[in-house]
């Protein structure tokens, strides 16, 4: 019996795909350049975004970020950079050495239910914000931190603001943008 057969899957506590891949990174613009020599872009930058309203490990904070969100097809890419000393899971990630590869998000309409359910899966959460977003410490194999991020009107218009410029981009015109996409 193979190690998968040993025990049954967990039912994954959100619905739907994985959404977005995030990295963390220490410099913005060096991502950005990196992930357009692969093809993807054009990319969305929200730069100096102060995240208020937020939790990490069950105190408030405001971190400083900037942000870039591009896609590869349905698959949307966020990039991360700390600007700020403030603690947060993001700056933790950064001073134990790592860069990369921090997060799958799902995105969903009931993010209370969602988070509930996150919970009783005996998912901890790490950092939660006021969009609401929430990230959880799944404790797998894998390592992973998982996000659940609201899915209203509006962030829907904005993904799909990002996926229709992916589709449409020729991979040379403007491929910085401000953030968010015109039709958000």
């Amino acid at each position: 019996m193979t190690h998968m057969q040993e025990r049954p899957p967990a039912v994954a506590p959100f619905p739907g795909p994985v959404r977005q891949i995030s990295f963390v990174v220490r410099d913005l613009d060096v991502a950005i350049r990196d992930w357009l020599t692969l093809g993807v872009g054009p990319w969305f930058v929200l730069r100096g975004f102060r995240a208020v309203g937020s939790t990490y490990r069950d105190e408030a904070f405001d971190p400083l970020l900037s942000l870039a969100f591009a896609n590869s097809g349905d698959l949307q890419v966020e990039l991360i950079a700390v600007e700020d000393d403030t603690p947060s899971m993001y700056r933790e990630f950064l001073d134990s050495g790592g860069q990369g590869f921090h997060h799958v998000a799902y995105w969903a309409a009931d993010v209370a239910a969602a988070h509930e359910s996150a919970l009783a899966q005996g998912w901890r959460c790490l950092q939660s914000g006021s969009l609401p977003f929430h990230y959880y410490d799944v404790s797998n194999a894998l390592g992973l931190v998982v996000e659940v991020s609201v899915l209203n009107d509006r962030m829907r218009a904005i993904a799909a603001g990002i996926r229709t410029a992916a589709q449409d981009w020729d991979g040379v015109d403007r491929p910085v943008r401000d953030y968010p996409p015109p039709s958000a």
